[in-house]
């Protein structure tokens, strides 16, 4: 059977709200009988784009970007409110997790069963709710959810297709799901996640010639760690140069610098989280 999974690209995500505004203005002030109790006007982001700065900004060599990550109920297989509802959170045949607001009503203890924190307490209604994936729309024939509709990058995309299709995806297309390891099986998948869950070391490289100062580009770069290469690059024609996707607090690394005419220089640096080490002078 087919079963409906939402695609987002990082790359693409430019922060707009679209997403979310386009769902509050299907959900707040509207009652969606056997769906959703009417979604409060402030407090709830049934849609949370999450945002991370990587990188400095420094005098010599700025180097930074950002991130968004829209978040929202990851529709699991394996969802800790389903199992802790106890019917007042089920599950559909084509993967769309309800939480019903007549059953769930007063059960302010299923705001803490979602380890994503996605599932929010509606007081006015004494409800707990979440992004239901638009159900009552999906009912009535949609295929797209308001966020998909709304998003002006496409950044957000809902597709239903069988789960082989969908599994097959995620590993041609390198497709990842928020927090792996709570085995809750998200059917929200991410394209890109890396620019938000991993990090970089990155600088510039320059040297000075008769009294001028400017960029290096060809030169050799290296990264290493406990002696051992791990990467290697030429710096840009502005003299940069970026390794990226290292694991976050993944601890000491030494960056191996040089070029033609030049001694060979190198910088240590601890990896918490990005570093931008500015300008390299040869």
């Amino acid at each position: 059977m087919k079963k409906w999974n939402m695609i987002i690209d990082v790359a693409e995500c430019t922060n707009c709200n679209l997403c979310t505004l386009a769902t509050m203005d299907e959900y707040v002030g509207n009652d969606w009988p056997g769906y959703s109790k009417p979604m409060p006007k402030h407090g709830h982001k049934w849609i949370n784009i999450l945002q991370k700065e990587r990188g400095q900004i420094t005098d010599q060599s700025p180097m930074i970007d950002i991130a968004y990550v829209p978040t929202m109920c990851n529709q699991c297989d394996n969802a800790p409110c389903v199992a802790k509802g106890g019917g007042a959170v089920t599950q559909r045949p084509d993967g769309i997790v309800l939480i019903d607001p007549e059953k769930a009503k007063g059960r302010k203890d299923l705001v803490d069963a979602c380890p994503y924190g996605h599932i929010w307490w509606n007081e006015e209604h004494q409800v707990p709710q979440a992004f239901n994936f638009d159900a009552h729309l999906i009912d009535q024939g949609w295929q797209q959810t308001r966020g998909h509709q709304s998003c002006p990058t496409g950044a957000m995309r809902a597709v239903c297709v069988e789960d082989e299709v969908m599994q097959r995806t995620a590993k041609d297309e390198g497709l990842e799901v928020m927090r792996p390891e709570l085995n809750t099986k998200p059917r929200v998948y991410y394209r890109n996640l890396w620019r938000y869950s991993t990090c970089f070391i990155g600088g510039s490289v320059s040297a000075e010639a008769n009294g001028v100062v400017d960029c290096v580009e060809g030169a050799t770069v290296r990264l290493l760690r406990n002696g051992q290469p791990v990467a290697e690059m030429a710096s840009d024609n502005y003299g940069d140069f970026k390794f990226d996707r290292l694991d976050e607090n993944s601890g000491a690394y030494v960056v191996e610098v040089e070029a033609a005419g030049h001694n060979k220089k190198t910088v240590e640096a601890k990896l918490g989280v990005s570093i931008n080490l500015g300008e390299i002078r040869l």
